[in-house]
Formats: structure tokens, C-alpha cells, sequence
């Protein structure tokens, strides 16, 4: 018999790789987003438009999920400008709210049997506080306003009251093929290459001091909740889930430069957030003459551009403290794949160059 998953924020980085997991092993996936997500085209996954912030339009749905066995949560409510929203209470409230209008009917079904539930290394506080060195997930949790405990707490309740079983996953600095996303600095990079070409300007390091931490190709974030979905070590544990290799975005900047089929030159820092919004009839221009996808400057970034000053460092004076995570524990509860950064970060540009949502060149 077929089982069934229901993959929420299914347009998103990780939404769109765990749909593509679970079809491609011949599970039954129902992608819930707002937006229909155009990765999963073709792919046979059955798209339910779903605002999760709506309670009432989240009990009406319910009547669809009734064979739903397997939850994959990756949605994700942000604020504009990202950043400081990370610990705005409004945020925080909306993200438990969400989790809880989509589960309470499915749990109310008796069905339900699993839950995957998506964190990030800010539940060891990296954005206010410096990490320990690994991040571990036996550690104590650091307390700070965020909306992962509100989740957690929920699944763990829902979970001693139902029998559910729960895998917490713990990516970090997630890359893939989505654009128009809250966290995805592949496009917003691309995007900043295009700009800088057609303005006859070298593809030059905006960033600021060297950052060396860890990735993760979404692909390997999708497989992981496809394997915590059965895996009798997965049950009620929390899992961080890196390529399995450190990185720095400047060792990076030539082989994307590659891939993009664009010159690099001296090193010009930049906020990024201020110098592409300010670019968006250029980005049209450049769409137009280069046969593009009509994709709109803002449409294409999302959010992602705040997170790539981040990323790189934008505006710092020296080098952020390390941020590295143990990913022993999941390797020893048996999933054990690893990714080539490089070989994931020029790959998922040459997926948005093939897919006409960024030029080459």
C-alpha cells in the first residue's frame, strides 16, 4: 500500500527536496504551500494551496489528509528584512501557530504516525551568542526568543498525549535550486554577477572577512527526513546535518565565477541588501535582452539577500566566531551521505542557468 506524506512549505528549499525524496521512493506526496511550487512540475506530487496561518482553512483541508501517516514541516513564516525578526515575538507566535493548524486536525485523525520537524543551528543561539565548539545536540538548550522551542515543545507534547513519533533535523546554511526564497544566497549571488556584467564591472567579493563554517545541499536535507520518516534510531531524536566538510565563500568565488561564465576582479565590499534593490530596472533589462524567465528583481531574492550579507559577512570588522556542529549523532544512527560543497553550490547555479532564471555570462 502506498503511504502517504504531507510535505508543508513544499516551495521552499527544504519542502521542494524532501517532495522530491519521498515521490522519487514512491511515496504518495501532498505539497502544501501557498504557492504552487514549480520544482515539483511533472513529478506527480498533488499540490494543496493552504495559507497554514489560517485555522480555519487548515480544518476544512483536513478532510484531504485523512490518509496522511508522515508530516515533513518546512514551512516558515519571516518578516521583512529577516534578520531582525528572528526574535520578534509576533514571528515567534506565528510559527507555533502554524504548526498547530495544520497538525491538531491530522492528529485529531488518528492516522498520523511520524512528524519531521525542521530547526537550524539558531537553536544553539549563534545569532546572539557565540557557539561551543561543536555545536552538540545533547548540549542544554540555550533559552533565547525563538520560534524553534515553541514547535519543539508543541511536537513533544503531541507526542506523549498521541504516541507520534518525532525527528528533529538541524541544517545548516542550506543551498538549492529555489529562488524567490527567505535563505538561499545562491540565487542572490547569481543575480549579483548578472548586475555587475551588465554594468561592465568584474564579479568582485562583496563580502567581509573570511568565515569558514558548513553547508548543506537541500537534496541531502530531503533524503535525511526520508530516512528519519522509518529509521528506528531517528525516533525522538535531534539530528544536526552538515555536507560533512567546512567551507569559506571566498575559496568559493572563482568556481562560481566559473560556472556563471564571469570574470572576477578586486575585491569591492558591498551590502548587497541596498546595492541589488537598487539595480531592479537593470535586473528587467537584463532579463529582457538575455531571454530570461519574466522574473521580477524582488520575486527572484525574497528575502535571501539579507541572508547572504550575513552570509559573507557584509560589514564586519573581523571574523565572526566559528559556527560548527557535530554531525556524529546522525552518522552513528545510520545516515551517512555527504556532499561536495563546491561540486552543490556550482551545481545548483548551473540548475538556475539551465532553468533561465539566471544568464550565463
Amino acid at each position: 500500500m502506498q503511504r502517504t506524506v504531507l510535505v508543508a512549505g513544499a516551495s521552499g528549499l527544504v519542502g521542494t527536496a524532501a517532495a522530491r525524496a519521498f515521490r522519487a521512493a514512491g511515496w504518495r506526496v501532498i505539497a502544501v504551500s501557498r504557492r504552487e511550487p514549480e520544482l515539483l512540475a511533472g513529478l506527480g506530487c498533488e499540490h494543496v494551496a493552504l495559507d497554514l496561518n489560517d485555522a480555519a482553512a487548515c480544518q476544512s483541508a483536513a478532510a484531504r489528509f485523512a490518509d496522511v501517516t508522515h508530516v515533513v514541516y518546512a514551512a516558515v513564516y519571516e518578516l521583512p528584512g529577516l534578520l531582525a525578526g528572528w526574535v520578534d515575538p509576533q514571528q515567534i507566535e506565528t510559527n507555533g501557530a502554524m504548526l498547530r493548524h495544520l497538525l491538531d486536525p491530522l492528529l485529531a485523525h488518528g492516522t498520523l504516525e511520524h512528524v519531521t520537524l525542521l530547526q537550524g543551528t539558531k537553536a544553539y543561539g549563534g545569532h546572539v551568542q557565540a557557539l561551543r565548539i561543536p555545536a552538540r545536540e545533547r548540549q542544554p538548550r540555550v533559552e533565547h526568543p525563538n520560534f524553534y522551542w515553541v514547535q519543539e515543545d508543541y511536537v513533544r507534547a503531541a507526542a506523549a498525549r498521541h504516541g507520534l513519533r518525532f525527528t528533529i533535523l538541524r541544517p545548516q546554511l542550506i543551498v538549492g535550486p529555489n529562488h524567490g526564497v527567505v535563505m538561499n544566497p545562491l540565487p542572490v549571488i547569481g543575480v549579483y554577477a548578472a548586475l555587475r556584467t551588465a554594468e561592465g564591472a568584474p564579479f568582485s567579493y562583496p563580502g567581509g572577512p573570511d568565515w569558514v563554517w558548513e553547508m548543506v545541499d537541500a537534496g541531502l536535507v530531503g533524503r535525511a527526513a526520508l530516512w528519519a520518516a522509518d529509521a528506528p534510531a531517528a525516533v525522538g531524536e535531534t539530528f544536526n546535518i552538515t555536507n560533512g566538510e567546512v567551507f569559506c565563500w571566498r575559496d568559493l568565488w572563482p568556481a562560481m565565477a566559473e560556472t556563471l561564465g564571469v570574470r572576477t576582479g578586486p575585491e569591492m565590499p558591498c551590502a548587497l541588501a541596498e546595492w541589488l534593490p537598487a539595480r531592479a530596472a537593470l535586473w528587467d533589462h537584463v532579463v529582457q535582452t538575455r531571454g530570461l524567465q519574466p522574473v521580477t528583481l524582488p520575486a527572484l531574492l525574497g528575502e535571501s539577500h539579507f541572508y547572504t550579507d550575513l552570509c559573507l559577512a557584509v560589514g564586519a570588522r573581523s571574523a565572526p566566531p566559528p559556527t560548527f556542529v557535530s554531525t556524529v549523532r546522525i552518522r552513528q544512527a545510520g545516515f551517512t551521505e555527504a556532499v561536495d560543497t563546491e561540486a552543490s553550490v556550482c551545481g545548483w547555479l548551473q540548475d538556475l542557468i539551465d532553468r533561465r532564471i539566471l544568464p550565463r555570462g
